[in-house]
């Protein structure tokens, strides 16, 4: 199947953040992320609130808005692939982010994860040399698996799962430490 016609700049697939402080968390994705924002797609709302900003990254645009202040929080989980996964932990821990995840081994690839102010999860990936090849781990990712569970888990995976049980648990609204 090939993939649906898409304007130029925009993935087929496109994130759009409603978040707390929409401008900063701008800031944050260009400067983290090498991102590029689109200035003509910016618009402000009547309300003086941000209805819509646009930043490239890669081949995705990402876009955001500022939420209302009768929006329920909803945080966004975002998958980043980049080339320096050390550099842009940095560069996100500059900017204020949380270490949720730090830099591991995932089946040959570099993984982390970071919590921005705003309460998003980015699950941060420099891809390597993969090594879950659909032969050699058929039987461990096979859907016949499923039930049974994950069968024996290396600390690895299991460090990945439990930072991510505990970061969507302690997951706060940051209006309310205001």
């Amino acid at each position: 199947m090939s993939a649906p016609a898409a304007p130029e700049g925009y993935a087929t697939v496109n994130p759009f953040i409603i978040t707390t402080d929409a401008d900063e968390l701008t800031r944050f994705v260009i400067e983290v992320f090498g991102g590029e924002e689109r200035a003509e797609a910016r618009t402000v709302d009547e309300d003086g609130l941000l209805l819509q900003a646009e930043v490239r990254v890669g081949t995705t645009t990402v876009m955001l808005a500022e939420r209302k202040p009768d929006w329920p929080f909803t945080p966004s989980l975002l998958q980043v692939y980049v080339d320096d996964l050390d550099a842009v932990l940095e560069r996100a821990l500059e900017r204020g982010a949380r270490l949720v995840t730090k830099p591991t081994d995932f089946f040959g690839t570099q993984f982390a994860r970071v919590q921005d102010a705003s309460a998003n999860l980015w699950w941060i990936w420099q891809h390597g040399d993969a090594v879950w090849d659909a032969q050699d781990g058929e039987g461990e990712w096979g859907a016949e698996g499923v039930d049974e569970g994950w069968g024996e888990v290396s600390p690895e995976l299991a460090y990945l799962h439990d930072t991510l049980l505990e970061a969507m648990t302690a997951l706060r609204d940051p209006k309310d430490a205001r």
